[in-house]
């Protein structure tokens, strides 16, 4: 292989993203009815950048009694909401979407500064896909008769709403957009860590003129989330986080009327073949595992690659991994960010400490990392087994782990020997391989040639411990509906 002379004293020019357009408080209350309250528990807690410490501001932390006024907020809207003309529903989503596309470099910045991933991500993918997915489902508003002839779909009533960290933004578009457009109404709490934008999302829903009470956001701990899943007025609960956790709310609900849709962890399996466009398939590598330093529940964390040829593509993997920018999230040639938060950041640790201890052979990025902020650089482990703790565990950061394998049954048994079943990824030029592994790989997302792209138009969700549930498509709309 024929490789570029990278002169380490060669960089980048900084190109870092302003924040002089973007408009923070330095203290946020709850959105609840159409107006921000203070919370009755008068606590709050602090939103701080990733990448540097610094505190960006200061969040209401919701108790009991603020999620039973948002509950009875949604009921009383609901009553009105799930009535109004369709035609109607659908407008004020499109408002919403075209008011966030009016300010999507104000919310990309915010994202990156909350957050910790890069701008460039903020920027292309995050935002856009959010935006996609109200413009999506505003135009299913009033078609869903014709989305499922002659069964008579009738909203749910009232939506609890819990999204993770990684994806802020986006998952509250995932959660609100098809549960408003049905009919129904919404308590939504964001993340502890990234609650900025799902608050900002508030002023725009405020703005736009969206009824009261329609959607309410409530920010806090787990133990806010907690009073969202066991209040007996909510009818559904969709729910996007760790398997833990999902587990424990299936067990909390369990005996009740309430409606549940579950999106989980994974462990996703990245098969290479020996047929595959070699090049393109380690950008899908290092697309599938670093994007968002990894933190992605359909993160390929598994790479599978055809034996006589593993020995070309990890190289090759290293060498590409020599090249990307572990940095400030607001630099425009930033490739990976800040970790999440500290607590992340000790978990990812620890799961390489332990693969270090059970004679894995470790790979890491050389590269320069602030003393100040959540950092990881890109790393790999090869020579592990499938009984290895981070083969079998989710880490959620960008931590590979590679093995080989000679034939296609071999793979499949080996991409399917995990308790998740969530994503995988093919790479080969045969249409018949990834025919015949897209059939018998157990993970509800599979992507042949590609990895890690997502459109509002297809269902996302996965099986096993990876949850139940699809968001996304028409799909989507169904776990909002009930049919007569």
């Amino acid at each position: 292989m024929n490789k570029l002379n990278l002169n380490k004293s060669w960089n980048y020019a900084d190109a870092n993203e302003s924040i002089d357009h973007i408009l923070l408080k330095k203290q946020y209350d709850l959105f609840i009815n159409g107006e921000f309250v203070k919370s009755h528990s008068k606590k709050y807690f602090n939103s701080i950048n990733p990448a540097t410490d610094e505190v960006i501001a200061s969040i209401s932390e919701a108790n009991g009694q603020d999620i039973d006024f948002a509950v009875k907020s949604a009921r009383k809207a609901f009553n009105s909401w799930s009535i109004l003309d369709p035609k109607e529903r659908g407008k004020y989503i499109f408002r919403i979407a075209r008011m966030i596309q009016e300010r999507a470099k104000e919310f990309a910045v915010i994202e990156s500064m909350d957050g910790g991933k890069p701008i460039r991500e903020s920027r292309d993918i995050d935002i856009p896909l959010a935006i996609n997915h109200f413009f999506y489902y505003a135009g299913w508003a009033d078609k869903l008769e014709f989305a499922f002839p002659n069964k008579y779909p009738k909203p749910l009533g009232v939506a609890g709403q819990i999204i993770p960290w990684n994806f802020p933004l986006l998952m509250a578009a995932w959660k609100i957009a098809p549960a408003i457009a049905c009919g129904n109404t919404v308590v939504l709490k964001p993340a502890e860590t990234t609650s900025l934008t799902a608050l900002k999302l508030a002023e725009i829903i405020k703005e736009s003129g969206l009824p009261k009470g329609v959607v309410n956001i409530v920010t806090g701990p787990g133990k806010t989330g907690s009073e969202i899943v066991n209040h007996p007025d909510i009818d559904k609960i969709a729910f996007t986080g760790s398997t833990k956790v999902g587990k424990l709310i299936q067990k909390n609900i369990n005996g009740s009327n309430k409606r549940s849709t579950l999106e989980l962890g994974g462990k996703g399996a990245n098969i290479i073949f020996e047929d595959a466009a070699i090049d393109q398939a380690v950008e899908g590598i290092v697309n599938a595992i670093f994007f968002n330093q990894g933190h992605v529940c359909c993160a390929g964390s598994r790479l599978f690659v055809q034996e006589n040829i593993a020995f070309e593509v990890i190289e090759k993997l290293k060498y590409r991994m020599s090249s990307l920018i572990v940095g400030n999230p607001l630099d425009k040639n930033t490739d990976i960010g800040a970790i999440n938060s500290k607590e992340q950041l000790a978990t990812i640790n620890n799961y390489i400490k332990i693969g270090k201890q059970e004679g894995g052979d470790i790979y890491q990025q050389e590269c320069t990392i602030s003393k100040k902020g959540n950092w990881c650089p890109p790393t790999l482990f090869i020579n592990v087994s499938q009984s290895n703790t981070i083969v079998q565990q989710e880490i959620f950061g960008p931590v590979l782990a590679i093995q080989t394998f000679c034939t296609i049954d071999e793979v499949i048994e080996k991409a399917n020997n995990t308790p998740f079943g969530l994503s995988a990824g093919i790479w080969t030029e045969k249409g018949s391989k990834i025919f015949k592994l897209a059939k018998e790989l157990n993970a509800g997302v599979v992507w042949a040639n590609t990895y890690n792209k997502f459109d509002p138009t297809s269902p996302f969700g996965g099986f096993k411990e990876s949850g139940f549930g699809r968001e996304g498509g028409l799909h989507g709309l169904k776990s909002y509906l009930k049919f007569e």
